[in-house]
């Protein structure tokens, strides 16, 4: 299974939208420039956030995106979902009607196993662990 560019470049916009929290509203412009991501790729994305209410947009000159949350209440296993799907490695794990083997197929146990394993890792994840991550990493660079 590999994450789509929609999946990780979610991430990255909502890690910037949460490291640069002030209250006041990020302009996409000013994520698109310090992530190096296309704006109208990010205008497709936070299209998508902003439509299952993870973030807010605020219209106007001064205008912008905020989280509609709190960091720690943000998974990655909760913006990879909403912007790829189903996260298992195999269409077998979620979908049995496509499998004449599903029931008696011993290597699907590997798969669900893996799938879980994935989904444990990305659900405990949180936005404010990654910021957490980013600090660490800034704190260790040393002149």
């Amino acid at each position: 299974m590999r994450i789509s560019t929609k999946g990780r470049y979610a991430v990255r916009l909502m890690l910037e939208l949460a490291l640069k929290s002030t209250g006041e509203p990020i302009r996409l412009k000013d994520v698109a420039s310090s992530q190096d991501i296309s704006e109208k790729y990010l205008e497709q994305i936070i299209a998508v956030l902003n439509k299952a209410g993870f973030v807010r947009s605020v219209r106007g000159r001064e205008g912008g995106y905020i989280l509609a949350r709190r960091p720690e209440e943000y998974t990655v296993g909760m913006i990879l979902r909403l912007t790829e799907g189903d996260l298992s490695p195999v269409e077998c794990v979620e979908n049995t009607t496509g499998c004449d083997r599903a029931e008696s197929c011993v290597t699907r146990m590997l798969w669900k196993k893996l799938g879980a394993a994935i989904n444990e890792v990305v659900d405990a994840i949180t936005l404010e662990d990654l910021i957490s991550w980013e600090k660490e990493k800034i704190s260790d660079y040393v002149i």
